[in-house]
């Protein structure tokens, strides 16, 4: 795979249903926070809130953007989210196509 110098990272973050995921993504995704928002529906999570292990049905989205925002991108999913802690994992990319990543940067809205 051939080497790219731009930067990209996937952010995870959990929903809980699919219509709240297609909501955040356009959203996202319309203020060029994000270049393309993938909807992965029917995630089972196990995990430990508030004292006590709970299961959910979720809907696991995957954010595509730069580095640059990160900043406004977290602040912008955790005043729409419905969740009172949303998850915000950040990946880094280590490589990929140089067409895509062009692409990438150029649908964000770059400071």
């Amino acid at each position: 795979m051939p080497e790219s110098n731009l930067p990209a990272r996937i952010v995870l973050t959990s929903v809980a249903n699919p219509e709240e995921a297609t909501r955040l993504g356009r959203t996202l995704v319309e203020e060029r926070l994000a270049a393309c928002a993938t909807l992965i529906p029917a995630a089972q999570s196990i995990y430990r809130w508030q004292g006590e292990v709970e299961t959910a049905s979720e809907t696991l989205l995957l954010l595509k953007t730069a580095p640059q925002q990160l900043e406004a991108l977290e602040t912008r999913l955790h005043a729409l989210h419905s969740y009172q802690t949303p998850e915000f994992l950040v990946l880094r990319v280590e490589s990929g196509s140089p067409a895509y990543l062009d692409w990438l940067h150029a649908s964000l809205e770059l400071p």
